[in-house]
């Protein structure tokens, strides 16, 4: 049924993803409250002072760097939402949580969240790889919860009984809990979708969304980094066009949606696979996939690997891959591996298009300095996917992005924005990011975001900027802001002859290094090798380990707990 855009409204949410979605829980009025029981001790006696989760200050997780339980990948901010949500949740199945959404109306707030997509969802309902949507999340059903409605509750509601317990539910399957969140939760009256936002500028008061003449006072972007695919380089435009089901596909990439068109193409069709072999320098983020957790994905790194042990070998020497043929992951058997033709840092230098027989002859120049050609009828280059703000005005992007390097990039990443994140989600005045712009792709990650902008527009926590001046940041309000937990921000490591503890922003270091946090080397997958079937036994001899080593006395010389004479 269609509906009227209002006119004026406090607050406008650009995109009708997960953490659109979220943001959007919160603003109708459920607010989250620290009930207690984190086994945190210091967290737990800080949040029992104020449980309102949306009174968020950067004390809260202070310690964060000095306790091994809390992952340096995610901004601080989000690693504290996460962990409250889901305690433990690496090691404990369906752990309680330690927070509580309160419906509190009167603090709700008018606002829109507005998405270009046909269906809510943000990019789970689109799919601009042509790949199955069959294949499983990266992330398991209970870290894909939404508040108030978690999958669980979405799969009693469609009457299927599947246990959710480490179980990676198909894009389709998540996609459809999505499309049913509004409606669980009576949100479905600010969200709006197949409705495109323009022409975004900044008036003395507030916003005006110029496509939709909607005005507002707070404007927070959950548009994503995943809506443009890169495209290929015009030498490949010719192979893009062909369609040959018989004649091998060209891959290139080395991601997860690379994975997924390999692992989506028919198991007897030859492939031929460029990508980027840098594993010190910039490792693959399938590297990261534990084969038990993610057999397909681990499957395709290890063909990967494999082809790149093989390139560096004499044409004489024997592959690797009849000798390790893999035992322990099923899907290995699910194709005929001896049809993938792994070319790391392969280079295309010629394209010969054969319009009689719809193929293509492509000349590659590998790294051994020699050159090899093949013919292919089709090309999947997916070496990225990207974001863009370009529905903004001029003024409003050099805003939000000042002082990056390069004032108005066409296409945000990850790390576009993550330095700045790194000091507040307020990038502008009154102008938020929530979700991936953030750097933290994961759904898990989403929510601290959210509670923060939440927060910030419900005037639960201080300005971020000062009155009078959309850029600059005052002191005392910036010590209130999300500051990064990561090692980089806070050791005394020189940058082009400064030292790191000398109080300089962290977002000038970064644009200034180009040093990249353990998170962007890792693309936000670094704990993808963990299994977390095995982890919590693992945990056990740990901590089994650890009590016999403090017993013994031995870290004492001797003079410990363990002394026999005590």
């Amino acid at each position: 049924m269609a509906r009227s855009h209002p006119q004026c409204v406090d607050t406008v949410i650009i995109g009708n993803g997960p953490s659109a979605l979220i943001l959007s829980y919160i603003l109708h009025g459920h607010i989250p409250y620290y009930i207690g029981g984190h086994y945190d001790s210091i967290l737990d006696a800080k949040l029992s002072k104020d449980p309102n989760l949306l009174h968020l200050t950067s004390d809260l997780y202070a310690h964060f760097l000095s306790s091994l339980r809390y992952s340096t990948q995610a901004l601080p901010v989000n690693t504290l939402l996460d962990t409250l949500i889901r305690p433990n949740a690496d090691t404990e199945i369906n752990p309680k949580s330690c927070v509580e959404w309160r419906y509190e109306p009167e603090k709700a707030i008018s606002h829109v969240a507005i998405g270009d997509t046909e269906q809510v969802g943000g990019q789970w309902a689109d799919n601009p790889v042509s790949a199955s949507a069959d294949i499983g999340t990266l992330s398991y059903a209970e870290q894909l919860s939404l508040p108030g409605y978690s999958y669980a509750d979405h799969l009693g509601k469609v009457e299927q009984e599947d246990d959710c317990d480490f179980v990676r539910p198909s894009r389709t399957e998540f996609a459809d809990y999505l499309r049913n969140y509004p409606e669980a939760v009576g949100i479905s009256d600010s969200i709006f979708t197949g409705t495109k936002v323009d022409n975004v500028y900044r008036i003395s008061d507030g916003f005006i969304i110029g496509s939709l003449g909607i005005r507002c006072k707070h404007l927070v972007l959950a548009s994503g980094i995943f809506t443009v695919n890169i495209p290929p380089p015009p030498l490949l435009a010719p192979i893009a066009e062909l369609d040959s089901r018989e004649a091998p596909l060209l891959v290139i990439g080395s991601g997860f949606s690379a994975a997924d068109v390999i692992i989506s193409a028919p198991p007897t069709r030859r492939i031929i696979h460029i990508y980027q072999w840098a594993p010190d320098k910039r490792p693959s983020p399938l590297r990261g996939c534990h084969h038990s957790a993610y057999p397909e994905y681990a499957t395709v790194y290890r063909q990967m690997k494999l082809a790149a042990i093989a390139s560096t070998k004499s044409r004489s020497a024997r592959t690797p891959l009849p000798r390790r043929k893999s035992t322990t992951n099923p899907f290995f058997s699910q194709r005929d591996w001896t049809l993938y033709k792994g070319l790391p840092n392969a280079e295309i230098t010629s394209v010969s298009p054969s319009p009689s027989t719809g193929t293509a002859t492509i000349t590659l120049f590998l790294p051994s300095g020699s050159s090899q050609t093949y013919s292919v009828g089709g090309l999947e280059y997916v070496v990225g996917r990207r974001g863009t703000i370009d529905f903004l005005s001029a003024s409003l992007q050099a805003e939000i992005l000042s002082p990056t390097l390069e004032p108005t990039p066409t296409q945000i990443s990850g790390r576009t924005l993550r330095a700045k994140a790194e000091a507040s989600l307020e990038v502008a005045k009154d102008v938020f990011i929530t979700g991936s712009l953030t750097g933290d792709s994961l759904i898990r990650h989403a929510v601290g975001g959210c509670v923060f902008a939440a927060g910030r527009i419900l005037g639960a926590i201080p300005p971020t900027f000062s009155p009078g001046s959309p850029t600059t940041m005052t002191l005392s309000q910036a010590s209130s802001t999300p500051r990064s937990a990561s090692p980089t921000s806070q050791s005394s490591r020189t940058f082009d002859g400064q030292s790191e503890s000398t109080g300089t922003s962290p977002v000038s270091h970064a644009l200034k290094s180009g040093l990249t946090t353990p998170r962007e080397l890792t693309n936000g997958h670094a704990d993808l090798h963990l299994d977390r079937r095995k982890l919590v036994r693992s945990v056990e001899v740990a901590s089994a380990e650890n009590r016999f080593w403090v017993d013994s006395g031995w870290w004492a010389g001797g003079l410990g707990p363990g002394r026999s004479d005590m």
